[in-house]
Order: structure tokens, then sequence, then C-alpha cells
């Protein structure tokens, strides 16, 4: 079954709508909140977009909406590609 990495869900979240120089985006963050990381929601949704296009999966906007951190992101992307794989 596919999964989708931390790491590849920075990359997505980093080409959709950039970087803040002040985090350190090597450490763990993945119960940082996206707000703290400086993504708001118009970045997820380029992000849940790009995701999607990937990974042929589509995830479902209010999931996506509603998580608050990178590690909820990535479960709901992951759920998604797990459904798509059977």
């Amino acid at each position: 079954m596919p999964t989708m990495a931390l790491t590849e869900l920075m990359r997505i979240l980093r080409d959709c709508a950039g970087q803040d120089e002040s985090i350190d985006f090597e450490g763990d963050i993945a119960d940082v909140p996206f707000e703290e990381l400086g993504y708001d929601s118009l970045a997820l949704l380029q992000a849940a977009g790009m995701a999607e296009r990937e990974h042929n999966v589509r995830l479902d906007d209010e999931a996506v909406a509603t998580a608050t951190t990178p590690r909820e992101l990535l479960a709901t992307i992951n759920q998604s590609m797990a459904v798509e794989s059977l």
C-alpha cells in the first residue's frame, strides 16, 4: 500500500507556498500547527490539490480543512491513498 512521508508533504507545502525561513523544517514538525509553520488554509488547499495530482487520489475537502498539523494532513492523505489502492 503506498503512503506519503512527512518529507514529501513538506516538499509539497514548500512548492505551493514557500517556506518561512525562521522555521526549522529539519526538526520534528509533525505536530506543529500549520499556523506556526506559516501556512494558511489556502496553502493547505493548494498542497492538497498537488498531492491529489501527484498520487491520483481524491481528498475530502472538509478533512483537509480541519487538519491543523502536518501529522493530521498526512493521515488524511495516506487514508485516501489506502482507499484508492484497494
